[in-house]
């Protein structure tokens, strides 16, 4: 009888080529940004401009212009979803998916249920829905209307709930590259209309979890959906999967036809954003990042630094600076955690000087600057 201890091991730089296969990080692709933003599960968008620097990475030819055109045309959309976070999504996945990570807010509303207990929040979650459906509107916009009807009570609570408890939509210019404004919401509904678009199933999400960031763990898929109990899924899914141990024996799974290259298989130099799922999507992060590296990257306040790769690894961080206005200079700061050789930094100095020239393309110059090693601590 054939048990997990007898499934076959990948290793660190396996399970590393195959998420960077998976998340079009070994070779760019051509194909239109929704497709690629399908192809990922959407992309976290806790911050506007992360998505786009994303795709660009990712995508041959993308034209920073396509991901404004597609949520202004309201065929992607900002909604909160997997982990109770921000992501840039299909219209069709903004539909299909928000039921499933509903109960992700459900149980952010438990953690307040004796403060809200006296409060018929079905009557403030359809007051907020009728005043976001007449325009989008701020927090502090719902706020002030909450405050009116239920006079009294915390209106800063009652806005926290109607945002878990309503799906909503963060609307454009908010998420437009180059464009500015309030943070503004609407409903799932009156944003995308209501054509119905058949519900995703907890077996689809998994699957299509393994496709973007496989092989994976049990523990990885609930850490990238921020649900719970996904192991009687996995169970279900197993007679069609793959099954690997990874070297410190955890089982992961796969779906067959993805893509699993040649551990020695060359990774270029990337620029990923910060934010990125490619270091949010796993329990288990060392296939992309050590933990030295990861506390850096990771800050207190939430923050996740955007990050460059090398041979596949995370080995630095980076941003822009911009000085002198819309069309001052710009510059890439390059910091990495460890020497890095005059190939290395001919070819990031090459793909910096490319995203400089994409993200922004009237700056009066462009330049690269490499900060000084910050070596890892022992």
């Amino acid at each position: 009888m054939t048990t997990d201890a007898d499934a076959p091991v990948l290793g660190r730089r396996a399970l590393n080529r195959a998420l960077l296969a998976r998340q079009m990080l070994l070779e760019r692709h051509a194909m239109p940004a929704l497709d690629a933003i399908e192809r990922l599960v959407g992309m976290q968008s806790q911050a506007p401009n992360p998505p786009y620097i994303g795709l660009w990475s990712r995508l041959d030819g993308f034209s920073f212009d396509e991901v404004g055109e597609l949520m202004t045309g309201r065929r992607a959309a900002r909604i909160v979803l997997m982990r109770g976070t921000l992501h840039l999504v299909s219209a069709r996945d903004a539909r299909a998916l928000r039921p499933l990570t509903q109960v992700i807010q459900d149980d952010y509303l438990k953690t307040r249920a004796g403060d809200l207990a006296h409060v018929d929040l079905d009557a403030v979650f359809a007051a907020a829905r009728a005043h976001l459906e007449a325009e989008p509107r701020t927090d502090k916009e719902v706020r002030e209307l909450l405050a009116g009807r239920w006079p009294g009570e915390d209106a800063a609570l009652l806005g926290w709930a109607v945002r878990c408890g309503v799906p909503l939509v963060q609307v454009p210019p908010r998420g437009i590259w180059g464009a500015s404004g309030m943070a503004r919401h609407t409903t799932l509904d009156a944003w995308l209309g209501g054509s119905a678009v058949p519900e995703a199933t907890l077996d689809e999400l998994v699957l299509r979890y393994l496709a973007a960031f496989g092989p994976a763990s049990v523990r990885d898929v609930q850490q990238w959906s921020g649900l719970r109990r996904l192991g009687e899924v996995v169970e279900r899914l197993r007679p069609g999967l793959l099954v690997f141990r990874d070297e410190d024996g955890r089982t992961l799974y796969d779906v067959p036809e993805a893509p699993r290259p040649d551990p020695g298989a060359p990774a270029p130099v990337r620029f990923v954003p910060d934010f990125d799922n490619l270091l949010l999507s796993h329990a288990d992060r060392a296939r992309i990042i050590s933990e030295e590296d990861r506390r850096r990257i990771f800050t207190v306040n939430g923050i996740i630094r955007a990050t460059f790769l090398v041979d596949g690894f995370v080995h630095g961080m980076w941003k822009i600076e911009k000085k002198g206005g819309k069309r001052g200079g710009a510059t890439l700061l390059i910091t990495p955690f460890a020497p890095i050789t005059d190939p290395e930094r001919a070819a990031l100095e090459e793909e910096g000087t490319r995203l400089l020239a994409a993200a922004h393309p009237d700056a009066a110059s462009h330049k690269i600057e490499f900060l000084v090693p910050q070596e890892a601590s022992r």
